[in-house]
């Protein structure tokens, strides 16, 4: 079985409760796989990074194998306003945020399944170069912090990273470790670029926040708001307090 999000922004939880923690969340057309179903909960994997939790039954549309593969297969747009609304054919208005999956897009309109939607807003999605993972990243300054959270409404710090490289085209997987895993280890801070991620651990060596690198070794990061911070060869120099919130492991070229 699969399904599609269509509605803007649907808690996926740790367990099938609403009282379960949040551990990310599902915009607007993101399509996944229904892995197990009960009365209330579906238990998903989303299609876009892999990432598995369960969403109430009420808040997606099933969809046909055949869909979910088109969907696999046709380009990716998404909508590139901070908030922006899309109608269907009865005039119903859905509001829907930044980095919402508009599938099979054409000359200001979509489809899922039969029901057409308008949508007259920006879009994006296509590979940018480097300098616009910088620029997309100042869409969300000063947006607060929220486990879990993949909008300017509340997002946390690999939720921010995820959202704005594929704003520009890329595919980053959801949490900080995982983001680690991929791209190309730099070897000094001085071979950094705009664009480029920093990883930072803990007292365990864990890896568990990430910032974009950004011109004169500052850098833009999910820490209690999207803020902008000094970044050293000890890690991220908090400008307010005066002192380092984070300790840095390693930087890494994506793109």
């Amino acid at each position: 079985m699969f399904g599609i999000c269509n509605l803007s922004i649907v808690p996926l939880r740790f367990d099938a409760s609403d009282a379960s923690e949040m551990v990310s969340q599902v915009i607007f057309g993101e399509h996944f796989e229904i892995l197990e179903k009960t009365k209330k909960w579906s238990k998903i994997k989303l299609a876009f990074d892999g990432y598995e939790g369960y969403i109430d039954n009420k808040q997606y549309q099933e969809i046909s194998d055949s869909l979910y593969k088109q969907l696999e297969n046709e380009e990716k747009i998404y909508s590139g306003e901070l908030i922006d609304f899309i109608t269907d054919s009865d005039n119903n208005l859905t509001t829907i945020p930044i980095g919402a999956r508009l599938p099979f897009y054409d000359k200001n309109s979509f489809h899922i399944h039969e029901t057409e939607f308008k949508y007259e807003g920006k879009t994006s999605g296509k590979k940018l170069n480097k300098n616009a993972i910088v620029e997309t990243a100042y869409l969300f300054l000063n947006s607060p912090y929220l486990w879990g959270g993949k909008t300017p409404f509340g997002i946390d710090c690999s939720g921010f990273t995820q959202t704005v490289y594929k704003l520009c085209g890329y595919n980053l997987l959801r949490d900080a470790k995982e983001q680690a895993t991929q791209g190309e280890v730099l070897s000094f801070i001085e071979e950094c670029e705009p664009g480029d991620l920093a990883f930072f651990d803990n007292e365990e060596g864990v890896i568990t926040h990430v910032g974009i690198i950004m011109n004169d070794y500052n850098i833009i990061h999910a820490h209690g708001k999207v803020r902008i911070d000094k970044l050293d060869h000890s890690g991220v120099y908090n400008i307010d307090t005066q002192q380092h919130s984070h300790r840095l492991r390693v930087i890494k070229k994506m793109i």
